[in-house]
């Protein structure tokens, strides 16, 4: 690209390109919610897989009482009773009854159930005053799911619902691929902990939280680090003691030009690549393999607004890769611009945004200006408005394209 620039799609490729899913094994259901299926799972049972009732009432065979009114009722013998889970009586004689739980099986002979709402809950003797149809209150064994049935397809988000059908057919475990382990390393010897004393020329760390929490929020298991002063040899020495315990290391800070930024210093000798990407903000970028293991490291810039917007276009599609989930990118969707935006040329220019809906459709309105620094408009953003390279404004009332950042995918 112009101005020597590496386009997003071609920093992205190059990422997407070193990453590698992380193997699969099978997982407990309750630690595989969020991840993805790496597995098809048919069903080795009929759901439900007897018949059952689904009322409190009576078993009966339904010509036994198709007659029965409030004025003409039936009387029936109760010759049983059958709770869920302690079935004993497996049939019964026509012209009797056996009082049924729900979920019990429907013995052999019965054909239907009457609630208990249309008897007088009688014990030795019933007296029914309502017919049901044939079939009626039993669910089938196999109503719901027959043997052999696909349920759950590989590359499927496991959310609570397909961990109670897997539960439901005997599933203990599923395979699935690990929360990608990501360790956040903020370099700055102005920042400092949260909490703790400020001088007149430091700053409070907030984009070790920012990355954490997003890197938590995509599924990964995050690891915050303490804070790394601008001094090579102490990122280098923090950052080996961290690859023990790293599938991906993001750092923010330190890979401009500036005679401190300690990230492209130290890690330039190992083939890390860094250089400028055609976006705005988050043009200073770094990205490459570290260690025995390759662990593949990005170097974000230190700006909060470019540091998130930098995870979001390029580390949560490398963490989704890592756990073999499909897209890897965030879709846009587009809305109507409530307001005039102008962008640089050459760049893919991000714009913080509150994207809501109204009886027009979706819309999206700017919130804020365009410093990098601005991390109070970035909190009351909830999209980002994405500005093609080759557009240099946006008029009011025109659709953009723009990436909702509380989205589930």
């Amino acid at each position: 690209m112009a101005d020597g620039l590496t386009s997003v799609e071609a920093h992205l490729e190059r990422i997407l390109a070193a990453i590698e899913p992380l193997p699969d094994f099978p997982q407990p259901l309750m630690e595989t919610l969020g991840l993805a299926a790496a597995e098809d799972v048919r069903s080795p049972i009929a759901l439900p897989s007897f018949d059952n009732s689904g009322m409190d009432g009576y078993a009966v065979c339904q010509s036994d009482v198709a007659a029965a009114t409030e004025d003409a009722p039936v009387h029936l013998p109760v010759v049983g009773e059958i709770g869920a889970g302690q079935a004993q009586l497996l049939a019964m004689s026509p012209g009797t009854a056996v009082k049924i739980m729900t979920g019990a099986p429907v013995p052999q002979g019965a054909d239907s159930v009457v609630p208990y709402e249309w008897t007088d809950r009688g014990v030795a003797q019933v007296r029914i005053s309502r017919a049901p149809e044939v079939g009626q209150h039993v669910r089938l064994a196999g109503e719901d799911v027959e043997e052999g049935d696909l349920l759950v397809e590989h590359g499927t988000v496991l959310g609570p619902r397909h961990l109670g059908l897997l539960a439901s057919i005997g599933r203990a475990a599923i395979r699935s691929r690990p929360r990608p382990r990501v360790v956040i390393l903020s370099t700055g010897s102005e920042l400092r902990e949260p909490g703790t004393p400020l001088g007149h020329d430091s700053i409070y760390d907030g984009n070790s939280f920012l990355l954490a929490a997003s890197a938590r929020r995509a599924g990964a298991i995050a690891y915050r680090v303490g804070i790394v002063p601008d001094e090579p040899r102490a990122f280098l020495d923090a950052l080996h003691d961290q690859l023990v315990r790293a599938d991906i290391v993001v750092t923010s800070g330190g890979v401009s030009q500036g005679d401190f930024d300690v990230v492209k210093e130290a890690l330039t000798p190992d083939g890390v690549w860094f250089g400028g990407v055609a976006m705005q903000p988050g043009k200073p970028q770094g990205f490459g393999l570290v260690g025995d293991d390759r662990t593949p490291i990005f170097t974000l810039p230190g700006n909060p607004v470019s540091s998130y917007v930098s995870f979001e276009t390029f580390v949560l599609p490398a963490i989704r890769k890592l756990m073999g989930k499909a897209p890897y990118s965030r879709p846009t969707v587009r809305a109507r611009l409530t307001h005039t935006v102008q962008s640089p040329a050459g760049r893919r220019q991000f714009v913080r945004g509150e994207y809501a809906r109204d009886g027009g459709g979706p819309y999206v309105a700017p919130v804020g200006g365009h410093g990098s620094h601005l991390i109070g408009d970035l909190a009351s953003s909830n999209a980002l408005i994405v500005v093609p390279e080759d557009v240099t404004s946006v008029a009011a009332g025109e659709h953009v394209q723009v990436l909702c950042l509380d989205d589930e995918f």
